[in-house]
């Protein structure tokens, strides 16, 4: 900004300048520096502001030029300005200076020169007005620096900002929009920013924009703009619209470009959706390691990869094949066939069909196939049917599958089939995981297997060691039940025996040797055979415990418990002994269904240092007597107390059918003891039934 300070040519054009009473009066009091020059450029007057604006006293100024009396700069500007006035005859404006004061302060003057001239027109003086304008150029230098400023910090900030007239019409160039957009200065006047902006996108800007016009509130938004390479970019942009005296002038908005945070925002969601997969399928893949690593069947290992297939990967159809390596094909342990192989909608797979699951075991790596035409060119690259697959493919609902090979130590087990009725895109981490998930399976299979066969062997095994078959005799039924607890195919060592001795009577007994594997079973067999060879020696109970003892202490160690509940029992009338060594006491059971448990003392676990003793105990006509070891009422749930009350209980609740039949009674014992609990050990029981007397009797 500047000062006008031009002086506008005199009315009077016979005013004399050298009259000191007319004039001396105004240049006193002029809050301008005056001065004036004759034709020749030599000073002929000046006021008091000027002398002290150039430092001068009057008397050396006057009747001299510039050059002689004022400082080189000074001079030089002024006698040029003179000089121009007095050959163009025309005034010369918006001269600066600074000038130095006395007091070492820097002031900036405006110097006007103008023609002074007579009434013949001819030039008389040349006048010199200054004008301290040392505040406006202070406010001027302000507001330049603000301005640059600004502007910094719109670059440093990557702001692109735009100006447009209240209606959001476009009037004012913005050469740094133009620069990233490539758009020129008649095609950005004539369209505008919003030209620019992608062409998805541009229609919700627009009306977003036009919304904020109508309501003159802040426009806040965001899109992508196309850059000068074609490429698009994000910018956020925010205007805002300038009010004077109510009304909008303009609007002033600024876009910033935030393509990096988006890309970056972008990539940290990339790779958290990456992470979160990968702990997704970590996690999946841990559940499914301790699930399968319970199942001890195959058949329980197979509801586990079904269950895996169908949570896990999300899969609509699973099938499970085991090899049969005698006879060249794969068994299918599940489903209902393979449908995309000919002639093989049975159980039985040969492996000269073609199909997912024989192409994973034949070339014992996985089978990806995430498209009918995926699947088509793979089975027919293998040597498949042309014309079933076609058929397969009109006809099914799926539309990817996944065959994965059970491979233990480098031996194929059988293979995996999971199928699914959508497309889907197995990724490499996909791969990764279902590769390590089918080895999971072949341990789990492979151990399964090994469980069933050893199990099947050592069941056969414990059920050698017992009876064959229980006596068969005249006024007397005896019936046995025994389940095996063994979760780990080891033998266990309960044990009973019924047999008749010399006299006719029958001997029964119950025993459990604590613990499991080879050392339970040979001492089972050491004991069942001693109590055998000792009752039919010397019957009665107590003589027969007194020597299983002194047996206990020359064949077994100290810390095996062995246990047993042993009578002897009369054919008809039910008369009997019983001996207790550490054992559950018997189940005295009436034909009307009530329950009484023996209450003779338990005694000692054999071996244990004791004077044995035995107590009467008479299954009466009608009535059943029930030995059994622990398993039947005690489990981790359960203790003892509980279950000798459970079973008394349970007894109240048999029909009266199941009461006269000691099979039945058995049965229904069995079940409803073991019902809702997890059995972790063997049952066994023996029941002694005492017919009811009759007529013919």
């Amino acid at each position: 900004m500047s000062a006008e300070t031009s002086v506008p040519r005199p009315r009077e054009s016979d005013v004399d300048i050298s009259d000191s009473a007319l004039f001396g009066g105004l240049l006193s009091e002029a809050r301008y520096a005056f001065a004036f020059f004759d034709p020749d450029g030599r000073v002929q007057r000046v006021n008091d502001l000027f002398t002290d604006v150039v430092g001068v006293p009057a008397e050396r100024l006057v009747g001299r030029v510039p050059v002689e009396a004022l400082a080189a700069d000074l001079s030089q500007l002024i006698t040029h300005a003179v000089q121009g006035v007095i050959e163009s005859d025309a005034p010369v404006t918006e001269s600066r200076v600074r000038v130095r004061t006395p007091e070492g302060e820097h002031r900036h003057w405006s110097l006007s020169f103008s023609p002074i001239h007579d009434d013949a027109g001819e030039l008389r003086a040349v006048a010199l007005v200054g004008l301290d304008v040392t505040e406006s150029r202070q406010t001027e230098e302000d507001l330049r620096r603000s301005e640059e400023r600004y502007r910094s910090l719109v670059e440093a900030q990557s702001q692109l900002v735009w100006i447009t007239s209240p209606t959001g019409t476009v009037v004012e160039d913005a050469p740094q929009w133009r620069a990233i957009t490539g758009q020129g200065l008649e095609e950005y006047l004539a369209h505008g920013w919003l030209e620019v902006v992608h062409p998805e996108e541009r229609r919700q800007t627009e009306e977003a924009w036009k919304e904020a016009l109508r309501g003159r509130t802040m426009f806040e938004w965001n899109y992508r703009v196309r850059t000068r390479a074609s490429g698009y970019r994000h910018f956020e942009v925010r205007a805002v619209p300038i009010i004077r005296h109510g009304r909008v002038v303009e609007w002033v908005g600024a876009n910033t470009d935030v393509t990096p945070q988006r890309e970056a925002e972008e990539m940290r969601g990339r790779l958290t959706d990456q992470l979160g997969a990968a702990a997704l399928r970590t996690a999946r893949l841990q559940g499914a390691t301790a699930i399968l690593a319970e199942a001890l069947t195959v058949e329980q290992v197979v509801q586990v990869i079904i269950d895996v297939g169908r949570t896990a990967l999300a899969a609509d159809r699973s099938a499970v094949a085991l090899l049969d390596t005698d006879r060249a094909a794969l068994k299918l342990i599940n489903g209902e066939g393979v449908p995309e192989a000919a002639g093989t909608s049975g159980e039985e797979i040969p492996l000269s069909h073609t199909s997912v699951l024989t192409m994973a075991v034949n070339s014992r790596r996985p089978v990806f196939a995430e498209s009918p035409d995926s699947l088509r060119t793979q089975l027919l690259e293998a040597g498949g049917d042309e014309q079933v697959l076609a058929n397969y493919l009109t006809h099914s609902d799926e539309r990817a599958w996944v065959g994965l090979p059970l491979l233990a130590a480098g031996r194929a087990l059988g293979a995996l089939r999971f199928s699914f009725t959508r497309p889907q895109k197995i990724s490499q981490e996909d791969g990764v995981f279902l590769e390590a998930l089918a080895g999971q399976c072949a341990l789990a299979v492979e151990r399964a297997t090994l469980f069933e066969r050893e199990h099947k062997t050592a069941e056969t095994l414990q059920r050698s060691l017992l009876p064959d078959r229980l006596p068969v005799v005249k006024g007397l039924e005896l019936a046995q039940r025994f389940r095996s607890g063994s979760r780990h195919v080891q033998v266990g060592g309960d044990w009973y025996d019924a047999f008749v001795l010399q006299d006719g009577r029958v001997a029964a007994v119950v025993g459990d040797v604590m613990g499991k594997g080879v050392k339970a079973a040979a001492g089972m067999g050491r004991i069942r055979n001693a109590m055998r060879a000792l009752a039919l020696t010397n019957p009665p109970p107590a003589a027969v415990l007194t020597g299983l003892d002194r047996v206990f202490d020359a064949t077994e160690e100290e810390e095996q418990v062995t246990t047993l509940a042993y009578m002897v029992v009369e054919p008809v009338t039910g008369e009997g002994t019983l001996a207790l060594a550490g054992h559950p006491p018997p189940v005295l059971v009436s034909p009307q269904g009530t329950a009484m448990l023996c209450e003779a003392q338990p005694g000692t676990p054999l071996g244990w240092p004791t004077s044995r003793r035995q107590f009467r105990f008479v299954v009466p006509p009608g009535h059943t007597a029930v030995l059994y070891s622990d398993g039947l009422v005690e489990n981790r749930k359960r203790g003892l107390d509980a279950g000798l009350a459970e079973i008394c209980s349970v007894v109240t609740e048999a029909p009266p059918e199941v009461v006269r039949s000691p099979h039945m009674l058995l049965d229904f014992l069995v079940d409803r003891m073991l019902s809702g609990y997890e059995q972790d050990d063997d049952v066994t029981a023996l029941a002694i039934h005492v017919p009811p007397a009759t007529k013919s009797d």
